[in-house]
């Protein structure tokens, strides 16, 4: 459990998640999610029948157990009960850092229905999520934000866990050697990382190592750790940090090398990124 911790800790530190509650209580009938924006939304469903209705109908979901279902970008659905039905659950909005930017949002599929008796270590938690959302306890709704928090940490180990996955930095962040590499590049993005030094981490020739990264989250180390660094400079750029200071920090050694990598990243160079982020 400690090296799946691991594996999280860089990726939530650098891109954090709030969730703030919307709904605890029964749904009768039908309730429509249709809504723009950026954040993401977690429903837990405690007890009760009902079907998620999407707009592709192959991806409609039957849900008839105690369940999370999870929406890492807006998707609209409509949850639908059958006549006389009830049931009870908690929702909340994930607020990911950076939005459809953030790394975990851009390698998590667009739906995730998972029964909660399978998320391993989950049962106390949801426990006093449920009894705190369903109390009118002082201060309830801050503890029950937290608490989704912790839901969200424990559904990512679950999937790193089980492998679920497949392709992107997730699938690789599950693969017993790769994940190291790439634990490494996370912790440390401004490190002239080479292909032998991360096929070392991984404890995998250089050839091989190569060819399993590509494999598994679907680009080549030198693309990834490219990406991940323009990452941390957006994220940098939204925070109002001087470019040049962004370039030391996140392994360029100028602003111009750091303008050539985020334009051949985002089609923009750092400056007009800003600018179209600020008329937005």
């Amino acid at each position: 459990m400690v090296a799946c911790v691991d594996r999280l800790d860089a990726l939530l530190d650098r891109f954090p998640v709030r969730a703030r509650t919307f709904h605890s209580g029964t749904l009768c009938g039908a309730a429509e999610f249709s809504r723009s924006g950026s954040s993401g939304q977690l429903h837990l469903v405690r007890s009760g029948v009902l079907n998620v209705l999407h707009a592709n109908p192959s991806a409609d979901l039957h849900v008839d157990v105690p369940s999370l279902l999870f929406y890492p970008r807006p998707m609209p659905r409509r949850f639908v009960l059958d006549e006389g039905g009830r049931a009870d659950l908690v929702c909340a909005e994930l607020n990911f850092d950076g939005g459809a930017e953030n790394p975990i949002v851009a390698a998590l599929p667009a739906a995730i229905c998972l029964p909660l008796g399978r998320i391993a270590g989950a049962a106390p938690v949801l426990s006093t999520l449920f009894d705190e959302a369903f109390s009118d306890n002082c201060g309830r709704h801050v503890v029950v934000d937290r608490l989704f928090e912790v839901v969200l940490v424990q559904l990512l180990r679950h999937l790193l866990e089980t492998g679920e996955l497949r392709g992107g930095m997730l699938a690789g962040l599950s693969h017993p050697k790769l994940r190291k590499a790439l634990a490494a590049m996370h912790e440390r993005p401004a490190r002239e990382w080479s292909l032998d030094g991360l096929a070392g981490i991984a404890g995998m020739s250089r050839s091989v190592f190569a060819g399993s990264f590509r494999d598994v989250v679907g680009c080549t180390p030198g693309a990834y750790l490219q990406g991940w660094r323009v990452r941390l400079a957006q994220q940098a750029l939204r925070q109002g940090r001087r470019l040049k200071v962004i370039a030391i920090e996140v392994g360029y050694g100028s602003e111009a090398a750091l303008s050539r990598a985020f334009k051949a990243q985002c089609g923009l160079t750092p400056r007009q990124w800003r600018q179209s982020r600020e008329m937005d």
